[in-house]
């Protein structure tokens, strides 16, 4: 059985594992040139280690989590107090990078793997058993098509319908890049919030390489803000805020790589038609305010492997995988709204409230040592 998958991403590499694992002969397209490398903070909960152990890939992990991380909330002024923040969840998550993740994917899979960069659907036509895309040379043949392909899936659009049928917009945009240090000030092993109503920074510390930075902005025209220069666009937005903004902000011009993009969920009915399939991002983008994107991936891929090895046609596989998935799809998107407003308040009431939460959830988890006490 040969199945294609689409996209070299999380979803598409542990598909690509869990289907050689079902006796499946996969070959994967990315529409790069090359594999890439690098991206952005990844947190692994308790859910997605078990998905990578499962997919035989988690001790290959480079985890980065600073074994002593302190999250500090930042005013406008550059008055701190300790707070809590991501890595301060509860579970535990492990704080790495997504080029982490997929350099652990990539080494995992199969050595005969087949895949062809620089290409991808150009059209999905089924017929019977078989699912026929053009790829560039005309139609080839393949017993099910993986769409892994993210959040603008060309396979979801070809198989499934245009995007707007499926994207449910947040109304914010983010903005997330490495540093080339620790904020001044702070060690390199400190968690930053800086929140306001309507607008954000945080920074998410590594163990062993420098922070990343994520702005995060409510906006009513989202498009519109993505057709500005990032800096611009930033500057304009964060106008005002002081502590450690500016000098996150002049290092946005420096970085080797951004992503500058709106924040949005795909709801969807069904996550398969037939035998071509969506996973990940193109099915469910949870939203990088989850935190579960990685880990769901993976989820995704090793519940799929599960499925087809366990039932005896691919049709009652596919409608397995997704009863197992849909709760625990449908949770963590609720959660995400939740966490949205966590990340970035969408009104200033909205503020008031995670002000309380956080603060007593602090008063909760953070254990400060007590001064040793001499005897008179």
């Amino acid at each position: 059985m040969r199945a294609l998958v689409v996209g070299l991403g999380v979803a598409g590499m542990a598909a690509a594992i869990a289907l050689s694992g079902a006796g499946w002969t996969p070959v994967i397209v990315e529409r790069a040139p090359a594999r890439r490398t690098g991206g952005y903070f990844v947190g692994l909960f308790p859910a997605g280690k078990k998905a990578a152990s499962r997919l035989g890939v988690f001790d290959a992990m480079h985890l980065r989590t600073p074994a002593d991380h302190r999250t500090w909330a930042v005013d406008a002024a550059g008055v701190r107090r300790r707070s809590v923040g991501f890595l301060d969840q509860p579970g535990q998550p492990e704080g790495t990078m997504r080029g982490d993740v997929e350099a652990a994917l990539w080494d995992g899979l199969s050595p005969d793997t087949e895949i062809r960069f620089g290409t991808g659907p150009r059209s999905i036509r089924q017929a019977g058993d078989a699912v026929h895309v053009d790829l560039g040379a005309g139609p080839e043949r393949f017993d099910l098509v993986v769409g892994a392909d993210g959040l603008r899936s060309t396979v979801r659009r070809l198989a499934f319908g245009p995007d707007e049928r499926f994207l449910r917009p947040n109304h914010s945009v983010i903005c997330t890049f490495s540093l080339d240090g620790p904020v001044p000030g702070y060690s390199g092993s400190d968690q930053l919030a800086l929140v306001e109503p309507g607008r954000s920074l945080w920074i998410f510390p590594y163990r062993d390489r420098p922070p990343t930075a994520l702005f995060a902005y409510r906006a009513r025209d989202v498009a519109a803000e993505l057709r500005k220069d990032p800096a611009e666009a930033l500057a304009a937005r964060y106008a005002g805020m002081g502590g450690p903004v500016p000098w996150v902000l002049d290092r946005l011009g420096s970085a080797p790589e951004r992503l500058f993009d709106s924040v949005q969920q795909v709801r969807m009915r069904h996550w398969h038609r037939g035998r071509v399939l969506l996973l990940g991002d193109a099915a469910w983008c949870l939203t990088l305010y989850s935190g579960m994107g990685a880990s769901t991936g993976m989820m995704g891929a090793a519940e799929l492997g599960d499925a087809l090895t366990a039932e005896p046609t691919v049709a009652r596989a596919l409608r397995r995988w997704e009863r197992r998935m849909r709760p625990t799809i449908r949770t963590h998107q609720l959660i995400a709204h939740v966490k949205g407003e966590g990340f970035v308040p969408s009104s200033p009431f909205n503020h008031g409230v995670r002000r309380v939460v956080v603060g007593q959830a602090a008063k909760l988890l953070i254990r400060e040592p007590r001064p040793a006490m001499g005897l008179s």
